[in-house]
C-alpha cells in the first residue's frame, strides 16, 4: 500500500511538473541546499524588516527584490530540461551571480544614476542590456515560453516600429534609450507589477507559506468534505469547495489542481463521474480560485494600483462575481450527478463539522485577521504582516496544529521560493509595460479593437474576451493580468465602461484561459490526474465553468455587481436573477434539469437563462417566462412517463 501510495504521489508532482513550469525545480542536499536555504531566508528577513520599518526607495526596494529573485530563480531553476535535478551547473552558478549582481549595479550607483538624469553611459547599457536578458531567461526558466515570446514581440515592436504598417506604426526606438527606459525608470522592469511584487505580494505569499504549515490545506478539504460530502455527486462537491477555499491563499491554479485534485478526482471516478468531467470539475474549481478574494492570485494588489482603488474595494468588489462563477459550477455538478443519478459519500465515512471546527477551527483566526484589518484601514502590507504573526500564533493554541521553531524558519525558506515565480512574470511583464508606455501601443490596440467592432458596445467585449483569453494561454495570473489590462483593457476604457469593471473583465477572461482550449494548462493537469483525455477535459471545463462566460458582461452591463453606485434593493435583484439564469444556462448545456432536455428545451432554457443575467425588467420577465415554460414541458415530459410505465 506504501509502495502504491508513493508511486501515485510521484505520478502526481511529475503532472506538477509538466504543467507547472514554477514547480520544475533543483532538489539539492548538503552545501548548495543550504547555500540556497541561506539566501531564501535572508530574502524573506528582508522583506520582513522593511514591512516593519518602511519600505525603501522605489528602486532600491525593487532592485533588491529582483536581486534575490534571479539568483535563486538561477540556482534552482535549470537552463535546461537534461541537465540534473540534484545539483547546481556550473553555467547556472555564473547565471545566479550575474543576476544577484546586475540589480545591484543601481544601488550601488544610485547616486549617480539620480544625478544623471536618464542619460545612459556605455556601462549603463552593457548592465542594463545584460539584466534585461537576464529577466527575460528567468521567466523562460520559471514560467515558461509564452510570457517572454509576448515580452520579444514587444521589443521588437519598439525597435522595429517604422518597419510596421498602418496604425500601430510608430517612428520606432533606439536599442540604448529601450534599454535605458526599461531598467532605469519605474516604467519599466521596477515599475508597478515588480513594486507590488516587492512589496504587498511577497508578505502574502510568505504569509500562506505559514498558513500551509499549520495544515490549513488538508484543512479545508476535511471541512469541505464534511459540508458537502454526503450530497450527490459529493465527492465533486468537495472539490469546489476545498478548491474555492484554498483559492483564498493559493497563486496557482495548476498547484491547485494537483493539491486538491490528488485527493478529490480519485472520490470522483470512484463515485461513477466520468474521468474527463473529474478532471474538468477540479480544474474550473481550482481556476476559481485565482478570482477568489481576498488575494485573486495576487492580482487584486496590482489591480489596486493600475487602477489607483483601495485594495478593499477591489476584493469587496470581487465578492459576488467569484461567487457566482461557484455557483454555476456547482450547479453543472449537481445536474451532472441527478442526471447519472450518483449519491455521495456515507456520513459514517466523513468528518464531522463539529469535531474540525474544535479541533482546527482556530487556524482561520489569521484569515479573519487580516479581512478585519483590511476593513479597518491597515495597509495590505501591515495586514500581511500581523497576519503572518498571527498564523504562528493561532497555531500555538493547540498541540496537533503547532508549529515548531524549524517550521518557522522552513516557512522562510518556503515562502521565498513560491515568490520566485512572480518575480519572474512581474519583471518581465514590465518590459510589456515599458514598450506599451513608449510606444502608446495600449491606446492604438484599444482603437483597433473599438473600430473592429464599429463602437458596439457588445462586438468590443467580444473582441476583448477573445484577446485576453489568448493573451492569457499559459501565462500566470500576476502576468495575465498584467498583460489583459495593458493590452486589452484600453478598449473597453474608450466604449467608457467604468474602470474597475473594464479591468475585472480582462482579468476574468485572462484567468480563463487556464480551462479553455487548446492551451488549457489547469484542465491538462487534471486529466493528467484523472488519466483522461485532455482536449475533452477542457471542453467540460470550459462547460462547467459557464458562469465566468457570462458574470463579466453582467457586470460591464451593470456595474451594481461590483458595488459600483449600489443600492441594496438593485443588488438582490440583480444577485437573484443571474442565480435563476445560471441555473437555466446551466441545465441547457447539462441537458438536464429535473429530467433529461430535448433539443427545444435546451435552446429555451438557454435563450431564457441568458435573458435573466442581462440586466433590465423587460429581459428578466422574458427569461422567467421562457424558463417556466421549459419547467412545465419537463414536467409534462415526466407525467407522460409515469402515465407509460403505470399502463405497461
Amino acid at each position: 500500500m506504501s509502495d502504491k501510495y508513493q508511486e501515485t504521489s510521484q505520478n502526481h508532482e511529475d503532472i506538477l511538473r509538466k504543467f507547472d513550469k514554477e514547480s520544475d525545480y533543483r532538489v539539492l542536499s548538503g552545501f548548495s541546499a543550504k547555500i540556497v536555504a541561506a539566501i531564501a531566508i535572508a530574502f524573506s528577513v528582508f522583506h520582513l524588516y522593511t514591512a516593519v520599518c518602511g519600505v525603501l526607495d522605489a528602486m532600491i526596494q525593487r532592485s533588491i527584490h529582483l536581486s534575490f529573485g534571479l539568483c535563486l530563480i538561477f540556482l534552482l531553476y535549470p537552463a535546461r530540461k537534461e541537465w540534473p535535478r540534484n545539483k547546481v551547473h556550473p553555467v547556472d552558478v555564473v547565471f545566479a551571480i550575474l543576476g544577484a549582481t546586475a540589480p545591484m549595479y543601481i544601488i550601488i550607483f544610485y547616486q549617480d544614476l539620480v544625478l544623471r538624469a536618464g542619460t545612459v553611459t556605455t556601462m549603463d547599457y552593457v548592465i542594463g542590456l545584460i539584466a534585461i536578458l537576464l529577466v527575460l531567461e528567468a521567466a523562460r526558466r520559471v514560467v515558461g515560453w509564452p510570457i517572454v515570446t509576448i515580452a520579444s514581440l514587444f521589443i521588437l515592436y519598439a525597435l522595429f516600429g517604422r518597419q510596421i504598417p498602418g496604425q500601430l506604426a510608430h517612428r520606432g526606438i533606439a536599442l540604448p534609450s529601450l534599454v535605458g527606459h526599461l531598467f532605469y525608470t519605474t516604467e519599466g522592469i521596477f515599475g508597478i507589477p515588480i513594486g507590488v511584487s516587492s512589496t504587498f505580494i511577497f508578505l502574502f505569499i510568505l504569509f500562506g507559506a505559514f498558513l500551509e504549515k499549520t495544515g490549513m490545506g488538508e484543512f479545508f478539504i476535511d471541512l469541505a468534505n464534511a459540508v458537502a460530502g454526503w450530497a450527490s455527486g459529493g465527492p465533486a462537491k468537495v472539490a469546489v469547495l476545498s478548491s474555492g477555499l484554498m483559492g483564498t491563499v493559493s497563486g496557482s491554479s495548476v498547484a491547485n489542481v494537483v493539491g486538491t485534485g490528488s485527493f478529490t478526482i480519485p472520490m470522483m471516478k470512484r463515485l461513477g463521474y466520468k474521468p474527463e468531467f473529474a478532471g474538468a470539475v477540479e480544474a474550473t474549481a481550482s481556476t476559481g480560485g485565482q478570482l477568489m478574494p481576498p488575494i485573486m492570485g495576487a492580482a487584486a494588489f496590482l489591480m489596486s494600483e493600475f487602477t489607483q482603488i483601495p485594495y478593499v474595494k477591489i476584493i469587496g468588489a470581487a465578492v459576488i462575481p467569484a461567487l457566482l462563477y461557484y455557483f454555476g459550477a456547482w450547479t453543472g455538478i449537481h445536474l451532472e450527478a441527478k442526471r447519472l443519478g450518483l449519491k455521495g459519500l456515507n456520513k459514517d465515512e466523513l468528518p464531522k463539522i463539529k469535531t474540525i471546527l474544535l479541533e482546527r477551527g482556530h487556524l482561520m483566526l489569521p484569515l479573519v485577521a487580516i479581512i478585519y484589518l483590511l476593513v479597518k484601514g491597515f495597509s495590505p502590507m501591515k495586514a500581511a504582516l500581523f497576519a503572518i504573526i498571527s498564523s504562528i500564533v493561532a497555531s500555538l493554541l493547540r498541540k496537533n496544529t503547532r508549529i515548531s521553531l524549524a517550521d518557522i524558519i522552513n516557512g522562510l525558506e518556503q515562502g521565498a521560493r513560491s515568490a520566485l515565480g512572480v518575480i519572474a512574470a512581474t519583471a518581465c511583464a514590465g518590459i510589456i509595460i515599458g514598450v506599451v508606455t513608449q510606444t502608446g501601443l495600449g491606446l492604438k490596440m484599444g482603437s483597433t479593437l473599438v473600430g473592429l467592432a464599429k463602437g458596439n458596445l457588445l462586438l468590443t467585449l467580444f473582441f476583448t474576451m477573445i484577446t485576453s483569453i489568448i493573451l492569457g494561454m499559459g501565462v500566470p495570473t500576476t502576468a495575465n493580468y498584467v498583460i489583459t489590462s495593458t493590452i486589452a483593457a484600453p478598449a473597453l476604457l474608450m466604449m467608457n465602461v467604468p474602470v474597475l469593471a473594464a479591468h475585472m473583465f480582462v482579468f476574468y477572461f485572462g484567468i480563463i484561459a487556464d480551462i479553455t482550449p487548446p492551451v488549457a494548462l489547469a484542465a491538462f493537469a487534471g486529466a493528467g490526474i484523472a488519466k483522461a483525455n485532455p482536449l475533452k477535459t477542457g471542453l467540460e471545463a470550459s462547460k462547467l465553468a459557464i458562469a465566468a462566460f457570462l458574470v463579466p458582461y453582467i457586470f460591464v452591463y451593470s456595474p451594481s455587481m461590483l458595488l459600483i453606485d449600489v443600492t441594496a434593493f438593485g443588488i438582490i435583484q440583480i444577485i437573484i436573477t443571474s442565480i435563476i439564469g445560471i441555473i437555466g444556462v446551466g441545465s441547457a448545456v447539462a441537458g438536464y434539469l429535473i429530467t433529461d432536455e430535448s433539443f427545444v428545451e435546451r435552446i429555451i432554457f438557454f435563450i431564457g437563462g441568458i435573458l435573466l443575467v442581462t440586466p433590465g425588467l423587460i429581459t428578466d420577465l422574458a427569461g422567467l417566462v421562457l424558463l417556466i415554460l421549459g419547467y412545465i414541458m419537463q414536467q409534462r415530459k415526466i407525467s407522460k412517463h409515469v402515465v407509460k410505465g403505470s399502463e405497461n
